[in-house]
């Protein structure tokens, strides 16, 4: 609609400042000729929004002019909410700054999307860690989240899973991923990724420089870095050295694998489903599929099978003497 439109064009030139014809209809996947038309008519209504000719010319709006929060439809202001996050919020220091901001937008809607947001905050709530997932120590979480947000070089002293454990990194933070209820701090140089609840010392001075101080090295953030961007690749990247072999198992009518993997089946005249499931290593397959107990028949690699045969085998001989004595 046009009117969403012209709201959509003073917000961005509220948040972005200076922009191009072409760079509005970019935005707004509307054709140029649009964002002329559309100007105008922002002109024609007493917005003090000027044009620039040239070659770093653009639309800009007249310094210090802001626009209240108006435009907003029901679905946009029940998302705004919605995606609010008091949690990871109050872990990075932001709680007191989120619910302020919240009030403030809600003080700004009209009474109706008023009642649709508060319809929404009683409805639903976001709590993104697992169940039997202990909530993990973030001492220096807030540290780390300054550092990334003024640019500042952080040593760490860093427990990994393989020896030595225990190593001194440089790292530039980039930025802060939480993912299900763990927080992870994406940092150069590189970049690598790091979890901040291994983070076992942390200071803005060089630990291996004599006579060291608070000196606040500050480090210039690429450019081109983009967090969403690095963090996707990241995580298909790890699927793929996690997963670096393959068996091949039958599944119970009702059985499920306890996670989201891609396989590969069918389902075969008994009921059961023959198919491929990528495996980490056989000794972790071979934990994972025996909780399954009889509703798995694992058929490949011969390694595997032949493990959970052995395992089987050694059960049978320590509980077959209650079968024998309990049996009718």
């Amino acid at each position: 609609m046009k009117s969403s439109r012209l709201v959509s064009i003073l917000l961005l030139l509220q948040t972005r400042g200076r922009m191009t014809a072409a760079q509005l209809a970019e935005a707004l996947e509307v054709s140029v000729r649009t964002v002329y038309r559309d100007v105008e008519a922002l002109s024609a209504a007493g917005v003090p929004l000027y044009g620039d000719a040239g070659h770093a010319g653009g639309y800009r709006l007249l310094d210090g002019y802001r626009t209240r929060l108006t435009g907003l439809t029901t679905d946009e202001a029940e998302a705004l909410f919605l995606a609010g996050a008091p949690g990871p919020a109050a872990e990075l220091g932001l709680g007191p700054v989120l619910a302020a901001a919240q009030l403030k937008v809600r003080a700004a809607l009209p009474a109706e999307l008023r009642e649709h947001v508060d319809r929404i905050s009683g409805r639903f709530h976001l709590d993104a860690p697992g169940w039997y997932a202990d909530a993990d120590e973030t001492p220096f979480l807030q540290t780390v989240a300054d550092a990334v947000w003024n640019n500042r070089v952080l040593y760490a002293m860093y427990r990994r899973w393989r020896e030595p454990t225990d190593v001194r990194r440089r790292l530039e933070p980039y930025g802060l991923v939480l993912k299900a209820g763990r927080w992870y701090v994406v940092a150069g140089p590189g970049p690598r990724t790091f979890r901040v609840d291994q983070i076992l010392e942390l200071t803005t001075a060089d630990p291996t420089s004599t006579g060291a101080s608070d000196s606040g090295e500050e480090f210039t953030r690429p450019e081109d870095f983009d967090l969403a961007a690095y963090w996707t690749a990241h995580q298909r990247d790890f699927h793929d050295r996690l997963y670096r072999g393959e068996a091949v198992v039958r599944l119970a009518p009702g059985a499920t694998l306890a996670r989201a993997v891609p396989v590969n089946g069918r389902t075969e005249s008994d009921g059961w489903t023959l198919m491929s499931v990528p495996i980490e290593s056989v000794e972790h397959a071979h934990g994972e599929f025996l909780r399954l107990g009889a509703d798995i028949e694992v058929l490949a690699p011969p390694e595997l099978r032949d493990r959970i045969a052995r395992t089987v085998a050694q059960l049978a001989e320590r509980y077959g003497n209650l079968l024998t004595d309990g049996g009718d």
